[in-house]
């Protein structure tokens, strides 16, 4: 008997919503986290966000009375929570120390690689289909990336030494981050999107407690302390938003969408530069980068915008 897969709730509006929410808050972290990086260990950062967000929910949770029943959990594939856990956990850590040997904007370019590799994987798991549309759509931001990161692309090529150990490390960042999510969105068969992130938000807590600092948390300056209380909201927020969205959304185009953070990073970057040059160093936008950022805008909206023809699968 096949296994049902997850269908989205067709209530795309929502999807769309939930989508560009959480593409604003992944595009500003990577620059909250750099500043971040210079005060705080890896390990600790990474475990406090976690428990964090954990803590929260689960209260959040609990006062609604909306935990897990243990009816459920016992139901529950845990081979396929196990997964999404060791695979969230290794995104986060592998993009950090990946972060710390480049700069938040070519982390979110080679990070493009995993809305990609989760849209493909939609595609052939999840039985979602593009249209000519959307193909064409994706050849176009694709192309717009191309423009859009001539410099930073020219400048993986000839680098050396640390920084391309840091890309490397991005690239198999995002490679788990497509593992994650592909078994999050078949979680949502079992458990509510917000069940599935407690799970996930506590799991990912355990693993990294043994290797934690939390005394050195108590000791931080007023700017790293904001920063990490703000990183730790984030992933409530992003990766509950991640998970909304594709609970009304299909995996396809979630990732679509998702392939707009680099503009929101970047522009952060450049604004930063301009007001906190101590901060950041600035980035320099050409005619060709303006360009393929207009490419990448309506080749994502294609893709995400496009009608699609899902196949029908079955319910047993």
């Amino acid at each position: 008997m096949a296994t049902a897969l997850h269908r989205s709730s067709g209530r795309w509006q929502l999807g769309l919503f939930f989508s560009l929410l959480t593409v604003v808050l992944w595009g500003v972290l990577p620059i909250a986290l750099t500043v971040l990086l210079r005060s705080l260990d890896v390990y600790t950062v990474i475990w406090f966000r976690f428990l964090v967000a954990f803590s929260l929910l689960f209260t959040y949770l609990a006062a609604r009375k909306q935990l897990p029943p243990l009816a459920k959990l016992r139901l529950l594939p845990w081979g396929l929570m196990g997964i999404a856990i060791v695979f969230l956990a290794a995104n986060y850590l592998l993009f950090l120390q990946g972060l710390g040997q480049t700069s938040p904007a070519n982390a979110q370019v080679i990070m493009q690689l995993s809305p990609v590799l989760f849209g493909l994987g939609a595609l052939a798991i999840f039985k979602e289909r593009y249209t000519p549309t959307q193909w064409i759509g994706l050849g176009v931001f694709g192309l717009g990336f191309v423009l859009y990161f001539w410099d930073q692309l020219r400048m993986l090529v000839s680098a050396s030494g640390p920084f391309l150990i840091g890309c490397g490390l991005l690239v198999l960042s995002a490679a788990t981050w497509a593992v994650y999510a592909l078994a999050q969105k078949q979680l949502l068969k079992a458990l509510p999107s917000a069940n599935v992130m407690l799970l996930l938000y506590g799991g990912c807590a355990l693993i990294f407690w043994p290797f934690a600092a939390p005394s050195k948390v108590f000791s931080l300056e007023a700017l790293p302390a904001a920063l990490l209380i703000f990183a730790a909201l984030n992933t409530l927020v992003a990766y509950g938003a991640f998970a909304e969205a594709l609970e009304h959304w299909e995996a396809s185009r979630v990732s679509a969408v998702l392939t707009l953070t680099p503009l929101i990073t970047l522009g952060m970057v450049v604004a930063f530069s301009v007001f906190l040059p101590h901060f950041l160093k600035p980035e320099h936008l050409t005619l060709t980068s303006l360009i393929g950022a207009m490419f990448v805008v309506f080749g994502s909206l294609a893709i995400a915008l496009g009608k699609s023809s899902p196949a029908l699968l079955s319910d047993n």
